[in-house]
Order: structure tokens, then sequence, then C-alpha cells
């Protein structure tokens, strides 16, 4: 099956980028999405833009993208630098939802000082920046504990440890303010505008992506310490909010995963599978892959149909049978399941464009969003969207 592909086009004697996307004619891609793809292709020195099958409308850039151009734009990558997916084994005795979820740690506040969970860390923190150091963030980010529940191939699973009912940490979050500093220091001087010092942003840019990694594992070890169980190493962790230098070009990907012969988890939803793939995506595709289901919802529609459809305790227990602790009443409605598209209808674009193959699925047992605290009010609360 073959791309949707846009030839170049002409504008003033200038040639635009090509564009691809990476899904089939009954997938669910919003015209906007595509049009921004567009609107991607025309910036100066832009040379293809690869929409994965996950493509969606963002602020200003579509999220679910990979684009390559000779000049280095960081609004393409966004605030979110280093956002990523890692998953973690972990050995528990017995996982039972509702009393896992009882034993999660806050993961809205930085861990004491005497935290076990910082013996995860070696070396120095990035940039010096501790502050939300070992904390989730908001939007789409979460942290996860689930079971294996199919293996797909055997021997991709051989190679990565992983069988039919083996549990692991699924960790989504980024850089959080570190990132959005960033950013902000080049967008307070040039907008949209390319980034004038490439090398200068691109240092500052690799602290974020490392510090995501960090904080990821922080996360992971914080919750394994809370359950009783020994913090691992990751047996994926893949970024899919970053730019890197290819080919003497810049490949910015935002809200997509590299797929150069790499491992990722494609995440679903709180009350759907996700799922292990190896990735072996080629030029056409950016070598990127999908980084989740996608939004097929505005935050506003999901909030407006959400409480026309369901209640906060239908998805506090979803369909699977697992747990969302999330205090957010609004988020919990936002990041509803129904907001999202279909996580088998991406992986099987992927599959019918020879993207990835599929390794295993896993299913959700506990989600964790943000603390249940209770009727705490929202106003004067901090949000982080944490777009992926």
């Amino acid at each position: 099956m073959s791309p949707h592909n846009s030839p170049p086009h002409s504008r003033s004697g200038s040639t635009l980028a090509t564009v691809a996307v990476f899904a089939s004619p009954d997938s669910w891609i919003e015209s906007d999405a595509v049009a921004q793809c567009h609107q991607v292709a025309a910036l100066d020195g832009m040379i293809h833009v690869a929409g994965m099958p996950d493509l969606h409308p963002g602020k200003g850039a579509p999220i679910g993208a990979a684009m390559t151009a000779t000049v280095l734009y960081p609004f393409l990558v966004g605030s979110d630098i280093g956002c990523g997916i890692a998953v973690f084994p972990i050995r528990l005795k017995r996982a039972v939802p509702e009393k896992v979820a009882a034993r999660f740690p806050d993961l809205d506040r930085t861990p004491d000082p005497d935290d076990p969970a910082w013996a995860a860390l070696a070396g120095d923190i990035p940039a010096g920046h501790r502050d939300g150091l070992g904390t989730v963030g908001r939007g789409n980010h979460f942290v996860e504990l689930a079971r294996v529940d199919s293996v797909l191939d055997g021997d991709h699973a051989d190679r990565l440890a992983v069988a039919a009912g083996d549990l692991v940490l699924i960790v989504h979050s980024g850089s959080r303010g570190l990132g959005e500093r960033i950013l902000r220091a080049h967008t307070e001087v040039h907008g949209a505008g390319p980034a004038p010092d490439p090398a200068g942003y691109l240092a500052a840019h690799d602290e974020a992506v490392r510090w995501g990694s960090l904080n990821r594992r922080l996360m992971a070890a914080r919750v394994a310490h809370a359950l009783g169980a020994e913090p691992t190493d990751p047996i994926v962790d893949e970024c899919h909010n970053l730019v890197e230098i290819r080919d003497g070009r810049y490949l910015h990907r935002k809200g997509a995963a590299r797929g150069d012969g790499r491992d990722v988890l494609i995440a679903g939803t709180r009350g759907t599978r996700s799922y292990l793939v190896a990735g072996h995506a080629g030029p056409d595709a950016n070598h990127s892959v999908a980084h989740g289901a996608g939004r097929k919802m505005s935050r506003a529609d999901a909030l407006r149909r959400g409480r026309a459809k369901h209640t906060v305790e239908e998805l506090r227990r979803t369909p699977v049978g697992s747990i969302v602790v999330c205090g957010d009443r609004q988020l919990l409605f936002e990041e509803a399941p129904t907001a999202y598209k279909r996580i088998e209808r991406v992986v099987a674009d992927l599959v019918d464009h020879g993207l990835a193959t599929p390794v295993a699925s896993t299913v959700p047992l506990v989600t964790y969003k943000t603390a249940d605290r209770g009727s705490e009010p929202r106003r004067g609360r901090r949000r982080d969207r944490g777009r992926p």
C-alpha cells in the first residue's frame, strides 16, 4: 500500500517539500492536520514531510509528523523537548489493580531528598534543572503498570526478553519546564523562525532530551520502590519530540518516534492495548514511526462529549478492568479513550506500509495521570499540557 503522496508544488519559482501521509484511506486523518503538513512544507529549506497514521493537528504544526529540512525550526519540535516513552520490566508477586493503585507514589511532586529512587540516576542532572524532576506532568503523560497480553513476534520478543504475562511499567513524560524554557528563549526573539545558532539550540536541546530520559527512569524507580520491587533498566526508551542531524539535514520529529531499527512502544489509551513494535522505517517515512493512537477530538470536544456520555466512575474503571488514578476530573474527560483513534488501525497502517513489525501487545492494569486528592480546586493549579 502506498502512502498518500503530494508532489512538489511551485510558488514564485521555489519548490516546496514533498508530503506523504502513511495512512490507509479509511484511517481517521483530519484535513486540518494534512493542511498543517502542507503549511510546514512551504517553509524555507523544507525537503520532506512524513505524516504518521496518528497524525492530528497541533498548535501551529502537525503532531505525528517527521520533517526534514536544511534549516532548523525549534517550533516544529515544540516545548516538550525529549518527551518519550520508556518500558521497564517489573516483578511483582501479585498485581491486583485496586491494591496497586492505592500504593502508587505521588508523581506530581518531586521525591524527597532521601527517596531511594534517586539511586537510579547516575551522574549529573542535565542543565542542573531540578524543578519537576521525577514528576509526570499533565496532558497525555502517564505512568502505567501493564501486563504483556500477547506476543506477536517471537524472535523480537525473545531479543527483548518479553513474554506473555510479564509485567511492565510504561512511562510517558518529557522535559517538563526545561524544554519550555528552551523554546521560550527562542520564540521570544525569533518567533516561529529558524534557529540563528543551530549549534547553540542543539546543545540545550540535547540536555532536555537527556533530562527527559532520566526523568522517566526516576519515576519508574519511584513506582518500583512503592510497589516493593527492584528498579530495572528500560528495555525501550524512545523520544518522540526531538531533532537530529541526519545526512547533513535537520530531521524534526513532533509526536513521531525514531523508527530506524528501534524498538518503540506505541501507546494506546487508558482503556485499550498498547503495542511494542520493531521499527524499520526508511527515508520516505523520514525514518520514523507513530508514537501513539493520536487524538481524533480536541480537548474541548472530548470534554463536552465526554460529560454527556460518561460518568467519572466509568472513566476511572476502564472496559479492560484497569484503574485510572486521576484526581483532575476535567483531565479524565479530555483523555477519555473515545478522544483517540483506534490503536489497532494505527499499528495496521504501519505494518501495511512496511514501517514496523508488531512484537507484543500490553493491556493496562493501573494508569496514573495525576494524584487523586479529592475535590481539589482547579484555580491556580499549574497546567502542563504535555503534548506528545
